[in-house]
């Protein structure tokens, strides 16, 4: 039995995990289109029967029109039969012609590494739910969450009921089981794009850390804080919950799973065993017809 084409877009954790799962069945074809790939060592698991292409979802989660230029002269290139091929239009007679895609999420049936259409497209976008086309998730806003890593170790995992900083910081302190140091936070700030780090909210989040537990610090202040880094997060949260249905766009099978808020790597394998099992039934649906 032929294979089925499934391209899953998106590589966070949402995605790779759903990936991951299809590409356990040996009737799935997987392709992963993203913007963003993550290292080779997060992608290891998935070597044997998943095949990352060099074909990505150009500019996928920044939602713009895409102009592609074909000029007669490239026809002959591997790159120019491709782009060719996928677009399928004629060449310009004079040096180039402008073909306008609109980025819409239906494209990404024609990103599958076999070169045929994809059969069933998984829509793990994230906060780009908020703007892709076919989607156009309204219910989509970021969480802007803002954390210090330190070197510091108290032996301990704890967090407060609030702050006194304002409504939209919290403080916690998470040591990593493993080694690697104290994860401090942080913020809860909603509809906040804000991609940069703010200093005055690091110092915030420092202070009500050591404050919480001195021993972070053996009682010093955090000028006694062995910084390793400080990160930023946009949370894909989402009105109503997370998304994990099927529907049919423009007579193509979507499955979507996105909207996880800050509990994406938590909920990770579940959520995608869902979205596995609706794959599943599309493609059982596709059958009978």
């Amino acid at each position: 039995m032929a294979q089925a084409r499934v391209v899953v877009v998106g590589a966070g954790v949402a995605g790779l995990t759903t990936a991951l799962l299809l590409a356990r069945e040996s009737k799935y074809q997987i392709t992963v289109a993203a913007k963003h790939m993550p290292g080779v060592d997060v992608l290891l698991p998935l070597a044997p029967t998943l095949t990352a292409p060099a074909v990505f979802l150009k500019q996928a989660q920044k939602l713009q029109n895409t102009s592609i230029y074909i000029r007669k002269k490239d026809l002959e290139t591997a790159t120019g039969k491709y782009l060719a091929e996928k677009l399928k239009v004629e060449p310009c007679s004079g040096s180039l012609q402008a073909n306008r895609l609109e980025m819409d999420l239906m494209l990404a049936t024609l990103l599958h590494h076999s070169g045929q259409e994809a059969h069933v497209v998984v829509n793990c976008t994230g906060l780009s739910a908020l703007k892709l086309g076919g989607v156009e998730d309204k219910n989509i806003m970021p969480i802007r969450g803002q954390t210090v890593l330190v070197r510091n170790e108290a032996n301990i995992m704890c967090s407060s009921s609030g702050t006194d900083d304002g409504d939209d910081e919290v403080c916690y302190l998470m040591q990593r089981a493993a080694g690697g140091g104290t994860l401090l936070g942080g913020s809860y700030q909603r509809g906040n794009w804000d991609s940069q780090l703010d200093p005055s909210l690091a110092v915030r989040i420092m202070k009500r850390a050591v404050d919480l537990c001195p021993a972070l610090t053996g009682g010093k202040g955090i000028e006694h804080l062995d910084i390793i880094r400080q990160g930023i997060g946009l949370r894909p949260y989402r009105h109503g919950g997370t998304r994990i249905e099927k529907e049919k766009i423009k007579g193509v099978w979507i499955v979507h799973n996105y909207g996880h808020g800050g509990y994406g790597y938590q909920s990770s394998y579940g959520c995608s065993q869902k979205a596995v099992r609706l794959v599943g039934e599309t493609l059982a649906t596709k059958s009978k017809l």
